[in-house]
């Protein structure tokens, strides 16, 4: 589940992956038999919670069950679901998130958070999808630059690892991953943070990213004032609007 929060004055830069799953064992981007989803991108549908695992001071993972044993999630890669809760004062939220396989910020103080926090093994979300305009295909780059602030990283990480699991898929993915502290990034090295620090520039795109090609592109998600500074920099570095994209 994704969740979005400003980033604060200084920021770590680095490759790491933290999200969660929403599925009875696992969900599978590949299928030799393209099962029927059991998404409805009209109506709400409700997943039981099977399993609630702290992970760290604002990072949870939770894990939800999908009607049978055999049933799929059916979100195509890069989209997205619509998750709906109570916020503390109890009026209805309505939140997007992407799921993957692993496990997803949340912060204490979203609306949504508190319907998470809230939550106990046995009781259900109401879930409608997919969403998104982004639906990725193997081959449709050469290669990408993920620019990712918090758990902006999940839409990148459900691509990636729909590139990745794929044999047959050379795309390349060149990834930027900011978070506010050392400690929010989830799968790091047990080490001392050697790492950039700061905000994420114009040069450190220009230094990690592939340069600006009719065969490239450029996704970006994050807190809005990082989408717009990366926006800036992306315009400035010349990739034209059909080599950027922001979730």
């Amino acid at each position: 589940m994704d969740f979005l929060q400003t980033l604060d004055t200084q920021i770590l830069v680095g490759a790491a992956v933290a999200l969660v799953a929403i599925g009875a064992g696992a969900l599978y981007f590949y299928s030799s038999k393209k099962p029927k989803g059991c998404l409805d991108p009209e109506n709400f549908k409700e997943f039981k919670l099977v399993k609630r695992t702290q992970l760290s001071h604002n990072v949870a993972k939770f894990k939800f069950e999908l009607p049978a044993p055999t049933s799929v999630l059916g979100l195509p890669i890069g989209q997205h679901i619509s998750c709906r809760g109570k916020d503390s004062q109890g009026e209805d939220v309505i939140k997007p998130y992407t799921p993957t396989t692993l496990d997803s910020d949340m912060y204490p103080q979203g609306r949504m958070s508190h319907h998470f926090r809230e939550m106990r093994v046995g009781d259900y979300l109401s879930v409608k999808g997919p969403k998104g305009r982004f639906k990725y295909q193997p081959g449709q780059v050469r290669a990408f630059g993920m620019l990712a602030g918090g758990s902006g990283i999940t839409p990148m990480f459900q691509v990636a690892r729909a590139i990745l699991e794929n044999p047959k898929d050379t795309t390349q993915v060149h990834l930027i991953y900011a978070n506010v502290t050392y400690e929010d990034i989830l799968l790091k090295p047990p080490e001392v943070w050697h790492g950039g620090v700061g905000f994420v520039t114009k040069e450190m795109i220009q230094t990690h990213c592939p340069a600006p090609a009719p065969d490239v592109q450029i996704l970006r998600c994050g807190p809005p004032p990082m989408n717009k500074a990366m926006g800036a920099h992306l315009d400035a570095l010349e990739y034209d609007s059909q080599m950027q994209f922001q979730f």
